[in-house]
């Protein structure tokens, strides 16, 4: 097979994404909100104070970092939620800004580039985490 094919069954990249945040209870109000738009259900939380909110694709995660030193949202680092049409994008959004998120960059919309035509939005969380709700056009 060709390099970085496999003839296995086909699996996600990703199980997983955790971010960092310094209060548990915005960012739980904030991703309970944006993700719900996407059909996700509340996140939990679980005996160590980490949130979680589960799809059957992976798990996203909230968590106050484990060594004690306050969060910090990457520089550079963005997390991209993959969505279904330019109206959920929209919707994402608007949660977003309507609980504790801030836009950032442009306003959602078409951008065109090196991965195609693509309908999207970005926010910043609570905590400064970037993120961006992405509907890739054919």
């Amino acid at each position: 097979p060709q390099q970085g094919r496999s003839t296995r069954r086909r699996n996600a990249m990703f199980s997983h994404v955790m971010i960092g945040t310094n209060d548990l209870e915005a960012s739980k109000k904030f991703y309970d909100a944006v993700l719900g738009t996407l059909g996700i259900s509340p996140g939990f939380i679980d005996d160590n104070r980490r949130i979680f909110y589960l799809s059957p694709t992976g798990v996203f995660a909230v968590t106050k970092p484990i060594n004690g030193a306050p969060a910090s949202a990457a520089n550079g680092g963005t997390v991209g939620f993959a969505v279904a049409d330019p109206a959920t994008v929209d919707s994402w959004h608007a949660a977003g800004l309507a609980n504790g998120g801030t836009t950032c960059e442009e306003p959602p919309g078409v951008r065109e580039g090196g991965m195609g035509k693509m309908y999207l939005a970005y926010l910043r969380d609570p905590s400064g985490n970037k993120l961006c709700a992405i509907h890739r056009m054919g």
